[in-house]
């Protein structure tokens, strides 16, 4: 079982506003995704999410899609959620992007929120390597997907020791999906709407069929 809000040790008092940031490249925005912000607004009773598009991503090794496209096809995937706030400042932000900066400007606009930082399991197994992964944890607690927490990242909240009570868990279906599988798919050449409707929302799903996003060379 997850941990409740509730009973959580830094759950904010009463009245104060909860608000989740959910990062990521979404390239594309894909059906797990939703899935996630949908359990963390559920479970942790967030007052609104931020979900926030990678900018200048100096981690990976491959050259993102164009941030216009990626930046629409992150609002068309969670349009049907109305208390998500897609929040484009990593894009307009020049250099390297990095998410102490975007969690300590969010925390100076909502001086008396908690926020709540989402990831999966890769992103949390390599907590450690983040730029000032412990100014991170002063800021936001992080909330990991139990899915996750139940199989690579087991264990890894006791490796904290004093700052155990900055972590929580998120209950998630089992989703086998990765933005990486769905760029595969739309590289075969035949790959059209109906190929990929079962792998993102379906707005996402004819923006990339019209656009001819992640077509191989």
């Amino acid at each position: 079982m997850s941990e409740t809000i509730s009973t959580h040790p830094l759950s904010p008092g009463v009245g104060k506003r909860r608000i989740g940031v959910f990062g990521g490249s979404f390239d594309p925005p894909h059906n797990a995704h939703v899935a996630l912000a949908q359990a963390a607004l559920a479970q942790l009773a967030l007052d609104e999410l931020h979900v926030v598009p990678t900018g200048n991503a100096w981690h990976k090794t491959r050259e993102l899609s164009a941030p216009e496209d990626r930046l629409t096809m992150t609002q068309l995937a969670f349009a049907d959620i109305p208390a998500v706030v897609i929040d484009d400042r990593e894009l307009k932000r020049a250099g390297p992007t990095f998410t102490i900066d975007t969690l300590t400007t969010l925390q100076q606009e909502n001086p008396t929120a908690q926020l709540y930082l989402l990831m999966g399991a890769d992103q949390f197994a390599a907590f450690r390597q983040w730029h000032r992964w412990e100014a991170i944890l002063e800021v936001a607690i992080i909330c990991v997907a139990e899915r996750a927490i139940n199989t690579r990242t087991s264990g890894l909240f006791g490796s904290f020791f004093d700052q155990k009570g900055r972590f929580c868990s998120l209950s998630m279906p089992e989703w086998a999906l990765s933005a990486t599988q769905v760029r595969q798919v739309c590289a075969q050449r035949t790959t059209g709407f109906a190929e990929i409707s079962a792998l993102v929302p379906s707005p996402v799903a004819r923006y990339i069929a019209d656009h001819a996003l992640y077509k191989a060379a």
